[in-house]
Formats: C-alpha cells, structure tokens, sequence
C-alpha cells in the first residue's frame, strides 16, 4: 500500500467541504485532478472512502476510520516543516516584537542591540503601541511577542505572560527649573496645584495617573495634553510642566529631573507576552531569551528591579 501525503490532503479538503467541486476549488486544483487522486487512494487502501448522498458526499465506514489518522499524518507532516524552518529562520528569518512607548525608547533598544549582534541575518520589526493595542496583535497573529504593562485584571487566556521587571513612576521636570518639591520625595498629593504633561487618551500612563489623581481627591490641570513620550518628555524639558514618567525612560535625559514619590509611590509590572498554544518559532524563542538575560544581568535605572 503506498498512500501520498497530497492524497490525504486531498481526502480532507472533501471531507471539510462535504464536495469534490469545492473541495478542488480550495485547493486550487481541477475537479479531475482532485477526483482522480481520491480513487487513486481508495484503490491503494481497498475500500471507497466516500458515497454519494443527494448530490453531496458522506464518509463510508473505512473513510471515518482514514479520517483521524489523516488528519495526524498531515497534522504531523506541517509540523515537521515549520520546525526546519524555524531551524533555517533562526539564521535568515524575522521576528515580530511589540512594546509600549516607554519601553521603546528605553529597554528595547539595548536587548535588540545584543540580540542584532548575536543574530545578524535575523529581520526585526517592532510595533510601538498600547498594552491593549499590543494584546489584540498578539491575539490576531500579527506578533510573535510583547512587552506590556500587566494589566491587575490579568489578560486573556489564550496569552501567557512572564513579568519580567517592575518600575518605579517618577515625576519628571526640567533640570534648569526649581523642582517640583522642596523635598526628597513629592506627595501625589502636591501635584494638584502643579501643570502636567499629559499623554494622549488610550496612553497606559494616562490612565493610571488620572486613576491615582481621582483617588487622591483631586482632577490634575493639564499644561499640555496629547503627545506620545518624546513629545511628552521634549514639552517637560522645555518647562512646559511636569509628568509622571516611568523611571527608565529618563535615563541618558540631563535636561530632566526625576523626583520619587512619596510612599506607597506607583509602580507598574513589565511582562512578556505571548500566545499560549502556539509554539514560538526559534527567532522569537531566542529574542526572548536575550530579553530575559539582559533583565537578569545588565544594571538597570534607579527604580527598576528584575522579577
């Protein structure tokens, strides 16, 4: 008995249509070709696998037996494909990364810098987004991995997340100013008579400084309101006001000041997110070790400890 893999591709797309014409239409090949591969393996097996009901197909008997075990042999065979090229991809393919503003213009940069270097033929490409933004892209398949700000909430379940670091807010204002404070630490409290900096609606500090603002008691007055981090941190250099800032974006920045906050303080958990049932391809596998590696033995910004 000898039975070809396209054979059993060919039996599934009948079986997945219930119709020789539309079961040669998916696969983009002629009625007669398709037909004829399907009496080829019913010969090469010694049963008909399909009867004729009302203008439409059915499984015989022998065709609901070939049925599971087709489906593992093709199954088995993609399988089997996409690990050598994942093989072959971990030397010339890509790799789809996502992560906050934030993050992109402070941790990222340094572990794409180790990772080009260790992997130089690999294409990177980087979305830049909301925490929610890049969830729904990891659920849509159009990234391979993450870096959000865990939500208390938790994500969906079909995403699993590592927390990788957690991170300090910091108010930040201009160095050739007087700072925000006479002390050390300033009071979430303090800001309500002070102009922010504020970023634009769907930004995830946003919404967790207007949070912090309402519990204190107090609707913070904006200065500027709308732009995305540099802008922000460029409006806060200039002396336009203040804004409340993760501590790594202000390194490398001496134009700005960071002033902690007063305790309990506010800090936000980074994760690593992917897709949980899907197995990633040995570009993403080996960015994500490089990413964790770096977090767990590169000295990171004040206010920034490793999980």
């Amino acid at each position: 008995m000898h039975v070809q893999l396209q054979q059993l591709r060919y039996f599934l797309a009948v079986v997945e249509t219930r119709h020789f014409t539309q079961a040669a239409d998916l696969l983009n090949v002629s009625q007669p070709t398709l037909s004829k591969q399907i009496h080829t393996l019913e010969q090469s097996l010694g049963a008909p696998l399909f009867e004729r009901i009302r203008g439409a197909v059915a499984l015989t008997v022998a065709g609901e037996t070939l049925l599971p075990m087709a489906q593992r042999m093709v199954a088995d065979a993609d399988a089997a494909r996409e690990a050598v090229q994942d093989i072959v991809g971990l030397r010339r393919g890509d790799v789809r990364l996502g992560a906050t503003p934030s993050l992109c213009s402070s941790l990222v940069p340094e572990v794409l810098r180790t990772f080009r270097g260790e992997n130089p033929d690999i294409q990177l490409y980087v979305i830049e987004g909301s925490s929610q933004d890049l969830i729904e892209n990891l659920l849509a398949h159009t990234l391979d991995l993450a870096l959000i700000v865990q939500p208390d909430q938790g994500v969906d379940p079909a995403l699993t997340t590592t927390p990788v670091l957690r991170e300090s807010l910091v108010v930040a204002s201009a160095f050739d100013r007087l700072p925000p404070t006479t002390h050390g630490q300033i009071a979430l409290s303090e800001l309500e008579h002070i102009p922010l900096v504020m970023f634009r609606a769907g930004y995830d500090i946003r919404g967790v400084t207007l949070e912090a603002c309402r519990q204190a008691g107090f609707t913070p007055k904006f200065a500027v309101e709308g732009g995305e981090m540099d802008a922000v941190l460029a409006f806060v250099e200039a002396g336009l006001g203040v804004a409340l800032v993760p501590s790594m974006v202000l390194a490398n920045r001496p134009l700005l000041r960071s002033t902690p906050l007063a305790p309990p303080g506010m800090r936000r958990t980074i994760a690593l997110a992917h897709r949980k049932r899907s197995v990633l391809p040995h570009a993403a596998e080996a960015l994500r070790t490089t990413l964790l590696a770096h977090v767990a033995t590169e000295e990171l910004p004040s206010g920034v400890r490793p999980l």
